[in-house]
């Protein structure tokens, strides 16, 4: 696990807002993220001159406009790439990427599954709303079976993207999930995810007001949240439902199960081992409404970065080695022309 070093801020979250105007459809949840981003950044002991904001394609791709600090717009589903180069470049510099289900899933599937393998520093903010906001409705990778948009008329026939569990088995290292009206929780998942030395993922479910609105009232409306989120804590019982309920592990059938917590009892509760990468894949792929959505840090085990293990290579290839370009440019065959 990462201990996370409580830091002196020196820079405020006013230091971190571009003067850019901010613009999303107004009620979108990327504004919330936004601003827990903005709110967090300060906390982390880090400095706007020394951060990489860089982005795809899609709604949420904006944002690096909205940080005061370098950031790269890049090319669709390829931000997974340039963070890579950005990285081995300036290794020193803290790398952040954000993406949508669509950018970072269809065309840039490819690109984030060798990022997360790899297991680059930087971390990956994956905006989760369940549709193509910027390109007007179209259903997306994690759109559910069902789903009527312009490109699905009589419903998506396809069965959804669980970006977590992309992620998991892609090989990462750090899986998280979060909502984007947690402001309470969100800025402590981005603390930890910056915690992490390799990739973090966060998956984070944000809501288009104008597409697919409501799509997540059914776990995110405040006064069932209690009943139908559960905020995983590492060495802690996976309880839910003001204390109420929990979550059990069968031991024959190797199932999570719901069990009432009576009279404070939480003895036959299973309590949250974030290095367990099967119990990971249970809590990633519980059914709603049957079970809870497992929200926090799901899977945490950190392994070297690869920018790390390029920085040791590199120093060794170096080591008791002297340029000399003259020796380079005649090396091999060489020709004298009169």
């Amino acid at each position: 696990m990462n201990e996370i070093t409580k830091i002196v801020p020196a820079t405020k979250p006013d230091d971190w807002a571009s003067d850019q105007e901010v613009r999303w459809c107004p009620g979108c949840g990327d504004y919330a993220i936004l601003k827990a981003v903005q709110r967090t950044m300060p906390e982390l002991g880090v400095e706007p001159h020394n951060t990489v904001f860089m982005s795809g394609i899609g709604c949420s791709s904006r944002f690096p406009y909205y940080m005061e600090t370098y950031g790269f717009h890049t090319i669709h589903g390829r931000a997974p790439t340039i963070a890579t180069g950005v990285k081995l470049a300036n290794p020193k510099l803290d790398v952040w990427l954000i993406t949508g289900d669509g950018d970072g899933l269809s065309i840039g599937g490819n690109h984030m599954l060798h990022l997360i393998r790899r297991n680059l520093d930087c971390q990956v903010l994956l905006f989760n709303n369940e549709i193509y906001g910027l390109t007007k409705g179209q259903y997306s990778p994690t759109s559910r079976t069902g789903t009527r948009s312009p490109t699905s008329p009589t419903g998506s026939l396809e069965s959804p993207v669980k970006p977590c569990a992309f992620a998991l088995g892609a090989g990462g290292r750090f899986v998280a999930r979060t909502i984007d009206t947690a402001q309470k929780h969100m800025p402590d998942v981005l603390k930890r995810a910056h915690a992490n030395k390799g990739t973090s993922f966060v998956e984070i479910y944000q809501n288009c007001v104008v597409y697919n609105d409501g799509a997540f009232d059914q776990f995110t409306e405040k006064k069932q949240a209690p009943q139908t989120q559960i905020w995983l804590e590492h060495g802690k019982p996976m309880l839910f439902a003001n204390g109420t309920k929990g979550l059990k592990l069968n031991r024959e059938t190797l199932r999570l199960e719901v069990v009432d917590v009576v009279d404070g009892d939480a003895s036959q509760v299973i309590v949250h081992d974030e290095t367990n990468k099967s119990v990971a894949n249970m809590l990633i792929d519980m059914p709603f409404p049957e079970f809870p959505v497992a929200l926090g840090v799901i899977y945490c085990d950190p392994a070297p970065s690869f920018d790390e293990a390029v920085t040791v290579q590199e120093t060794k290839l170096k080591a008791g080695k002297t340029a000399d370009l003259n020796a380079l440019l005649r090396r091999g065959q060489s020709w004298e022309v009169h």
